[in-house]
């Protein structure tokens, strides 16, 4: 396969001689045609590795910091944007329409760049990046990641700072991943790729995974400490969108009141977060993200059971196989 990046432009020359080295000396598997190194249990690209190091390093959390954490395409344009949204309304709570003012941050800005990610965005070059110029400015401060619990902690230091992780089916996070990297490589619905994908997911050798070690690495740590994770579901969300979104809004702090709910205010948050209006907005139709990424890449179908049009039964059931064996005795199903 060819070399080209679909996550980020990456260059040897912005590697330090610490990074390469590590790099080097930790084991290492090919995924779609190119190395992952496994650090801490889970497999990076070189420069996601030094950002993860200079996260861990550099990283100076705040008690009020919010943090978005996922695996790659399980949700998290989504979350990010409802994030945004009730952090905003609660600036303007003289409004009845939460949605209204002319200067909305989700009107002109990509919800991946107003949450970015600290290990892929911030921190990948420098320890110590001016947040200042690079954050929006929300307060309280978003971030997003995709490492695992474990991972992310190491550069919390003990901070009390809210979590909340958005997990997905594996099966549809498998198919979302894939039509993405056929977009970004021009080449739409490539099967070998698809096909590629799947046996790297089923070895546990991908981006950011095990995809199952991702998902209870926060599983346990929304069990130990429910006040500091948020564990939601990607499929409750989209059967319950009102019901999940005030319950992000009250581990956030900024419960929605009673008269916010009697005028309408978490249906309107809702629509204007929805893939389909944010998919239309003029800046997610040309812009790009810092990686380099079209905006309307991130927008696709948003549904639930997508897998089924894409991945074979037998395939489907092997993932499950696999789900029910990691997860067992977790707690969690799916």
């Amino acid at each position: 396969m060819e070399k080209k990046e679909f996550w980020i432009n990456l260059r040897d020359e912005d590697l330090t001689e610490e990074t390469k080295t590590l790099f080097s000396s930790l084991p290492s598997e090919q995924y779609l045609g190119r190395d992952l190194c496994n650090y801490q249990g889970s497999w990076y690209y070189d420069s996601f590795l030094q950002g993860v190091l200079n996260f861990q390093r550099g990283f100076q959390p705040q008690d009020t910091d919010v943090i978005i954490a996922s695996f790659p395409k399980c949700g998290t344009l989504w979350l990010k944007s409802l994030t945004v949204a009730l952090f905003e309304r609660s600036k303007n709570r003289s409004s009845d329409d939460p949605t209204s003012h002319h200067h909305h941050p989700l009107l002109s800005n990509n919800p991946h760049n107003l949450v970015p990610v600290l290990e892929m965005n911030l921190y990948r070059d420098t320890q110590n990046p001016d947040l200042t110029t690079k954050l929006s400015s929300s307060s309280p401060r978003l971030f997003s990641t995709h490492t695992p619990f474990h991972t992310l902690q190491e550069a919390l230091k003990d901070s009390p700072c809210k979590i909340v992780y958005i997990c997905r089916d594996a099966k549809d996070s498998l198919v979302s991943r894939w039509h993405i990297i056929c977009r970004c490589l021009n080449r739409e619905e490539d099967r070998s790729i698809l096909e590629s994908m799947f046996e790297s997911f089923c070895s546990g050798v991908c981006l950011f995974g095990p995809f199952w070690d991702h998902i209870l690495s926060y599983w346990k740590g929304s069990v130990e400490n429910p006040k500091h994770v948020l564990f939601m579901r990607y499929d409750q969300m989209k059967t319950d969108p009102h019901g999940q979104l005030k319950k992000l809004a009250e581990f956030l702090g900024c419960p929605f009141s009673e008269e916010e709910e009697n005028n309408g205010s978490v249906a309107k948050i809702l629509e204007m977060c929805s893939l389909s209006n944010l998919g239309s907005l003029e800046v997610n139709k040309t812009g790009k993200s810092i990686n380099g990424i079209d905006y309307k890449n991130h927008f696709r179908k948003g549904i639930v059971g997508d897998w089924k049009n894409h991945l074979t039964l037998e395939m489907g059931n092997e993932i499950d196989m696999i789900m029910e064996e990691k997860l067992k005795d977790s707690g969690l199903k799916f």
